[in-house]
Formats: structure tokens, sequence, C-alpha cells
């Protein structure tokens, strides 16, 4: 699917293939992020064959001008996972607003789990 706007600049349709890398990026960036995961065993079978690591643990949803974001991951042992969690939760919206121009209504970070 694809999420679309218009601006001054006429309409701009973005795929949710390409929220969800630079999202990834994003969430890969910050303090304490180890890996993105994926969110079942179906999908990381799916995930397994694709070039594209960074889609890979983030999830998008739009209704309307909306983006609702999902990210799965893994954290560094020894991190606040709360802190990591708001850090990671600020840069994928801002990165993903930026990008896209629309309001990203909520990013909720799932903790998969914790690498030594």
């Amino acid at each position: 699917m694809t999420v679309d706007t218009n601006n001054y600049y006429g309409n701009i349709s973005i795929s949710d293939n390409c929220i969800r890398v630079v999202a990834g990026y994003a969430a890969l960036d910050c303090y304490g992020v180890v890996d993105l995961v994926s969110r079942s065993i179906i999908d990381s079978a799916k995930e397994t064959f694709k070039k594209e690591s960074y889609a890979k643990g983030i999830k998008i949803n739009h209704i309307d001008n909306r983006i609702f974001i999902d990210v799965y991951c893994l954290l560094k042992y020894g991190v606040s996972i709360s802190a990591v969690a708001e850090s990671l939760r600020k840069a994928v919206k801002y990165s993903v607003e930026n990008f896209t121009g629309m309001l990203v209504d909520a990013v909720n970070v799932h903790v998969v789990g914790v690498r030594v």
C-alpha cells in the first residue's frame, strides 16, 4: 500500500516499504538497539530471503494522513529499557515525519529480547 498526500508540489505517494526502511535506519541508529527482529516465524522466513535488513521488524499502518508504526527490536544488555524505548520512539517519529511530511500518530516499541 502507499501513503498519499497533497501539497503545493502536487500529489505524492510513498510506499509502506520505503517508510519501513526510513524507520529501520532511525531505529538502528539509536544507542542500545542491537537489531530489529521479525514479528513472527512466518515473517522471519519471508524476510530471510529479502535483501532489505533495515525493513525487518517494522510494521506500518496508516489511516487517512496518520501513520502508526510498530518496532520490534533487540536491546543491548545493561541499558535502561525505558530510556532506549523513549529515544527510539522519538527518533523514529522525527525521521518518518521529516521524510513523509505527514503526522506519525504512534510509535509502539516492542522489546523482543536482550542480547549480551
